[in-house]
């Protein structure tokens, strides 16, 4: 019981920071703007927190890869595995919201998205998301994408230049562990910094507010229930027909409730493949696929992604639906579960590239983060255990057999 509760103390005192903001946003609104600063520097923190750890957190992974030639059907069928359960559950989400929509903000005025980078046309805004002019301008939250191209870029140098590259290798390791520190320092804030950030949006926004919260949440849980129920058994069946899904069900009990009490695919990762192996799962599949799966395959942040940016669209009363902001947001979504799915709080980093990308105002931060925090006990389980059916998968397209029990 004190374990669990340790585990999600951030979660109650998010709750109540966000509570004691909706309380002084609705009876007290004219002191909101003594408040909102306090916000502000919190959200400012993060951001200078988060960009440097993207650097060293892609930079350190990609240089910290070791070879797998052996494994290369295995990866391969993982890859492909990964990334159709991604794409799954996105747009399994996407007709969610568009079949349950939530009510607009009427009052839109305060948070207009910018527009300074949307102008000119298709060829210079590819460039510009893609890449910028100057060093200096890589480390800017309005640069995510150019500045991942970059990390990425640098890792696969420090792999090339071998031993010579050995002591720039341990200082982007030391520097991912530090920023990463930094980072959870930072958000030891949170339920201050998004408390007083709520006071200024109730106060401003009204009542109306609740509902934009409340409506995606329920879609969230009720619809990441049914997909946990409905779509694992159907990845089971077709791992490996009625006998796959009469194998998962009993040995998925265990994870999942692992993985609610802990709230961490990483300490599930062990309960997995020990669920693993009563499946029948061939050790060569399930030590590759659920240690790796733990970091890059992600169904609920892929879920969540998608809510995130549909209630930041509600926000600033602009359309999600239009199929050039689809686009993006599946392609915002990948990254988030399965790039940033190995970067503690990587959720913020998606977030983040997510600002940037649509050239989203400031105040629609702080609903993406809450949203992100209050769907993580569910999101944790579709998380986790979606490595020990993906493995039952990767098995199958491996042409691997399950042992028998």
């Amino acid at each position: 019981m004190g374990n669990m509760l340790s585990s999600y103390r951030g979660i109650i005192f998010l709750i109540g920071g966000i509570t004691m903001g909706s309380i002084v946003g609705l009876l007290f609104p004219d002191i909101v703007k003594y408040v909102k600063p306090v916000g502000d520097i919190f959200l400012n923190l993060l951001f200078v927190s988060v960009v440097p750890l993207v650097f060293f957190a892609v930079a350190n992974s990609i240089a910290s890869l070791e070879q797998q030639s052996k494994f290369t059907k295995i990866i391969l069928a993982t890859g492909v595995t990964f990334l159709f359960f991604i794409m799954t559950a996105a747009l399994y989400t996407v007709c969610l919201v568009y079949f349950f929509p939530s009510e607009p903000i009427t009052d839109t005025s305060t948070l207009a998205p910018s527009t300074e980078k949307g102008e000119g046309n298709w060829g210079d805004r590819i460039v510009a998301f893609f890449s910028v002019g100057e060093f200096t301008q890589l480390f800017s939250r309005q640069n995510m994408l150019a500045l991942l191209i970059f990390s990425f870029l640098t890792g696969m140098a420090i792999r090339k230049s071998g031993q010579k590259g050995e002591i720039f290798k341990q200082f982007v390791n030391s520097g991912y562990e530090v920023m990463k520190e930094l980072l959870l320092v930072v958000m030891k804030g949170a339920p201050l910094g998004l408390g007083a950030y709520f006071a200024f949006q109730v106060a401003t926004v009204g009542p109306q507010l609740f509902g934009i919260y409340a409506k995606p949440m329920a879609i969230y849980y009720v619809g990441g229930i049914i997909y946990f129920i409905v779509f694992f058994t159907m990845y089971a069946y077709m791992a490996y027909g009625r006998e796959g899904v009469k194998r998962f069900w009993p040995n998925n009990i265990l994870p999942s409730l692992t993985a609610v009490s802990t709230c961490s695919s990483f300490a599930t990762m062990p309960v997995n493949l020990l669920a693993a192996k009563k499946i029948g799962v061939p050790d060569a599949v399930a030590n590759v696929v659920i240690p790796i799966g733990s970091t890059l395959h992600k169904n609920g942040s892929s879920m969540s992604s998608i809510i995130k940016i549909y209630v930041a669209f509600l926000i600033i009363g602009e359309n999600f639906f239009d199929p050039s902001n689809l686009v993006l947001a599946l392609g915002i979504t990948i990254f988030v579960s399965i790039v940033a799915g190995g970067i503690p709080n990587g959720g913020y980093i998606g977030e983040m590239l997510m600002i940037s990308a649509y050239q989203l105002p400031q105040e629609a931060i702080p609903a993406v983060l809450i949203i992100g925090t209050l769907v993580d006990p569910l999101a944790t389980v579709l998380n986790s255990t979606g490595d020990t059916v993906a493995a039952m998968l990767v098995s199958r397209l491996s042409k691997e057999k399950l042992r028998q029990e």
